[in-house]
């Protein structure tokens, strides 16, 4: 499955398994960045192999927009944004 910017992902391996977390940046087609607002935040994102994350269908829009524009986002936009989306039935294989 594809990825893309402002995307919501769970991380299924690693001390933060389980954190729900949104995609800020795209290394290569293995890696991405990735930032939850609050334990990784914007300023130091998280690289993540995306066989390690399981891949949810909802983007964030404002968010990607921002990040695909340039414009900074605040931790406080992406704490809020997945504050909003709210916890999905996540199956960790």
């Amino acid at each position: 499955m594809k990825v893309s910017v402002g995307q919501v992902v769970y991380s299924k391996a690693g001390r933060d398994a389980g954190r729900k977390l949104v995609v800020i940046g795209i290394i290569n087609d293995n890696s991405v960045l990735v930032s939850d607002g609050d334990l990784r935040r914007v300023e130091k994102p998280k690289t993540k192999k995306i066989k390690h994350l399981t891949i949810t269908e909802k983007v964030i829009l404002p968010l990607s927009d921002k990040f695909e524009n340039g414009i900074r986002v605040s931790n406080s936009e992406i704490r809020k944004a997945l504050a909003e989306i709210g916890d999905a039935e996540v199956e960790f294989n």
